[in-house]
């Protein structure tokens, strides 16, 4: 098992929140091997607690000191009232794991007053991985732990139909599952695009803000990201919808249909974007970078893939997946240093070269996903 960047407080109650797969339940089993562990995806368990929260106390030993693991929280928001009052009259500690703060969040559920930190899981990164990371094998197969075994395509296929089933419908994010499954399809199309709302309502048959409500809930399960144009100090006109990218290239891969018209450079290039984005996210909330992540684009066409901005600088990065470094490789990044010319300009490449070119570093991608705790 890899090790992982992420390192809570070990003396507070928190919670701990990511995708399904990224693994949470294996990383707080490791961490914490003395800790009471209750699952709420155990049905006994679940029903128990559902129908009278204040059994919780019944699972913990009197004496105990070590952390309660509560993982699915989400399951049972009402158990948060019964942990708030462990926690303030008995001193309890908790893990609270769950896929997503949607419904505790949503339903004005008690997120503990302050008295819990709040942390995320994402797939691996590359730093984690160190050595063992292939740049080729991780835009195909993603960066779920699971999805690293040889059956990986497998897993992928069944991935998505695990959250149909168990998060969407479970948790009555729609009623309409048929629909939901032709709107992930959809939005595979729009992967790393300019999000047009319209049509992606006409190509599933719904309305327009059930699409758009359909992708608050992608961002909700932490399954998606949704990146807004980079307006600061703007002196051009910019392009205002918002982009959308799947958390993980693999998941990505496995829900966009491959068919005679789609070209390999399409749909990888978009893949390496999507691996790169989700490294990005991951590093700048492990490593508390604290950057916002945002996009750039002019109403004439000057883009830039990614743009950070924070306390730290402003960093613009531009992916291209080509082996071989071109000049023109650069353009829209000089060109955003045209307007911004105290940003830092990376551009990651599908070469094996370390260049510096006009003011710009040119990176390997393989090297710079993993180093990317040095050069952010």
């Amino acid at each position: 098992m890899y090790a992982r960047t992420l390192k809570p407080d070990t003396d507070k109650s928190f919670f701990l929140f990511g995708p399904r797969g990224t693994g949470k339940t294996t990383w707080v089993k490791a961490s914490y091997p003395k800790a009471i562990y209750l699952d709420l995806l155990k049905s006994e368990l679940f029903n128990r607690l559902i129908s009278d929260p204040g059994r919780l106390e019944q699972y913990i030993p009197p004496d105990n000191r070590e952390y309660v693991v509560i993982d699915e929280v989400q399951r049972v928001p009402e158990l948060l009232n019964e942990v708030h009052r462990l926690i303030e009259d008995k001193k309890m500690k908790f893990v609270l794991t769950g896929s997503s703060a949607r419904k505790i969040r949503r339903g004005g559920y008690n997120l503990l007053a302050g008295r819990s930190l709040s942390y995320r899981m994402y797939p691996l990164t590359a730093t984690e991985v160190g050595s063992d990371f292939k740049l080729n094998w991780a835009v195909n197969r993603g960066m779920l732990p699971l999805a690293q075994s040889e059956n990986y395509e497998e897993y992928l296929k069944s991935y998505v139909q695990t959250y149909l089933e168990q998060e969407v419908m479970q948790e009555g994010l729609t009623r309409n599952l048929s629909a939901f499954a032709r709107f992930l399809e959809a939005a595979s199309y729009s992967q790393g695009q300019l999000l047009n709302m319209s049509e992606i309502a006409r190509d599933v048959g719904v309305d327009r803000k059930l699409v758009s409500a359909h992708f608050d809930i992608l961002e909700d399960l932490l399954i998606g990201y949704l990146l807004k144009p980079f307006t600061k100090r703007a002196k051009r006109r910019l392009v205002s919808h918002t982009k959308f990218y799947f958390f993980d290239s693999g998941v990505y891969k496995s829900i966009r249909p491959v068919g005679p018209l789609d070209s390999d450079d399409e749909v990888g290039g978009v893949a390496v974007e999507t691996l790169v984005l989700s490294q990005l996210v991951a590093n700048n909330d492990l490593l508390n970078l604290d950057y916002k992540i945002s996009y750039y684009r002019t109403a004439t066409g000057v883009e830039v893939d990614f743009v950070l901005y924070g306390k730290r600088g402003l960093v613009a990065i531009e992916v291209k997946s080509n082996s071989k470094f071109k000049k023109e490789m650069v353009s829209g990044l000089k060109k955003f240093r045209m307007d911004y010319p105290e940003a830092k300009l990376v551009l990651l490449y599908g070469g094996d070269q370390e260049l510096f070119v006009d003011g710009v570093r040119v990176m390997p991608l393989e090297k710079a996903l993993r180093e990317m705790d040095k050069w952010l």
